[in-house]
């Protein structure tokens, strides 16, 4: 079993580091916030995701995994090192590299005062180029050692959903990673072997693509989806039965998931991805017309559901979920905080219920809405119950769904204006006071 620490205590690291403990290793969790640290080591998540506060309890109180903001510390004890820390979007849409270009910096200086062989080894999002552009180069300069000599790297992109990130861990559909020494590529290849899946061993920039491809991927499915639904709709057709038609063709490997019409995409991963790769398409003179059109009918829908929420009334408007997803506290690009921010601006008394979000701000401050900012008083428009947001609004949005708010959503259907992005029956279309946005 190996010794490893995880740089950054987000949505990637804090499960990366509880699943990697689980299976036995020893792992030390670095962050430099002291309010994530305790949380980890008194076995609490600073994230909402399912299953993620049992199995905390668990490593920690077991001794596989603990927390600290001392890195230098962290390194001494360990013999790999995983980044997983933000790469939020650059002003001009390319990827922004301060946080990785940082850590690696840091995760240098503890590799110049050790003796033993260290494997670094990125797992944040990043695109090609940039392993041999930025994070190289910051390892070697603090360090004084050779990459691939001195000290071992690697990129491992992670595929993980949000609100199923355990269950992806144990189940992926794709392993991919490339190394530039053979000691870190066992390394990686032995972390990954009692997983169901194929480990596909690449150079560093094509596992750097295959997460933007990824990415990217997703993307252009769910607009080319919305847009068949909108085409569908206008021509008097259920949009989801086309796709779902279409879906059935699984000989051309037709991945289901993201090909159903609705709402806009959103996230920490797919609005920045497709803006960091078309970034990357100008520098070198590339046009991307396809990637482009995501994001411009990524907008358009935002716009359509904002159309067709005016449409149905003036009163008080309750929104059903406002973090990107059903089963995550996380608002960072949701298309429906944008959607509540563009209603409240334009005088709408908006509430609204998100179970998840809710939870977030009632367990810590340090885990309340990650991406909080876009809606304003967002804690003080959440409602407690699915009944008290139907009875104080007089249009009801649709935006994630939730298991018990239904039954209550589906008998209100008929009564009240409902504007719906997810899609409560599949056998009801557009119907009197309740419209679908893609069927």
């Amino acid at each position: 079993m190996a010794k490893i620490s995880v740089f950054g205590i987000g949505y990637v690291g804090i499960v990366s580091a509880a699943c990697l403990a689980r299976d036995g290793h020893e792992v030390v969790a670095v962050d430099l916030d002291p309010a994530k640290v305790g949380m980890v080591n008194g076995g609490r998540s600073p994230i909402v995701e399912r299953g993620l506060d049992a199995l905390l309890a668990e490593v920690v109180g077991e001794g596989r995994l603990r927390a600290t903001t001392d890195a230098g510390e962290a390194m001494a004890a360990t013999d790999a090192s995983f980044v997983c820390v933000g790469t939020p979007s650059a002003p001009d849409g390319s990827v922004g590299l301060d946080y990785v270009e940082a850590v690696c910096r840091t995760i240098g200086e503890g590799i110049a005062g050790k003796e033993s062989f260290h494997s670094v080894v990125i797992r944040s999002t990043i695109v090609p180029g940039t392993m041999a552009r930025v994070c190289i180069p910051a390892l070697e300069s603090t360090s004084g050692r050779t990459a691939g000599e001195g000290f071992g790297v690697g990129y491992f992109p992670e595929f993980l959903r949000e609100s199923t990130a355990i269950e992806d861990y144990y189940a992926p559909g794709l392993i991919v990673f490339g190394a530039l020494d053979q000691g870190t590529a066992d390394f990686l290849g032995e972390i990954n072997a009692h997983l169901p899946c194929v480990s596909h061993a690449v150079d560093l920039s094509t596992a750097e693509m295959v997460k933007y491809t990824s990415n990217a991927w997703r993307a252009m499915k769910v607009s080319f989806a919305n847009e068949i639904g909108n085409v569908a709709k206008a021509s008097g057709l259920d949009g989801q039965l086309v796709m779902r038609l279409l879906c059935s063709d699984t000989k051309v490997a037709m991945s289901p998931h993201f090909l159903r019409p609705g709402f806009a995409f959103g996230g920490s991963c797919l609005p920045k991805d497709v803006r960091a790769l078309r970034a990357l398409a100008g520098r070198t003179g590339v046009e991307t017309p396809l990637l482009d059109a995501v994001l411009e009918a990524n907008a358009a829908q935002i716009r359509r559901a904002e159309e067709m929420v005016r449409a149905s009334g003036d009163g008080p408007v309750g929104i059903v979920g406002i973090s990107f997803k059903a089963g995550t506290d996380d608002l960072r690009e949701s298309p429906l905080a944008s959607l509540a921010a563009r209603l409240i601006e334009a005088g709408k008394d908006v509430r609204i219920y998100d179970p998840f979000v809710s939870q977030a701000f009632r367990e810590s401050e340090a885990a309340a809405g990650r991406g909080d900012g876009v809606v304003p008083d967002l804690s003080a428009r959440m409602l407690g119950s699915i009944d008290e947001l139907i009875d104080s609004s007089e249009v009801i949005l649709v935006g994630n769904s939730y298991d018990e708010a239904r039954e209550p959503l589906l008998k209100a259907r008929d009564s009240k204006p409902m504007v719906d992005l997810t899609r409560l029956d599949r056998e009801v279309v557009s119907t009197g006071p309740y419209q679908g946005i893609c069927w």
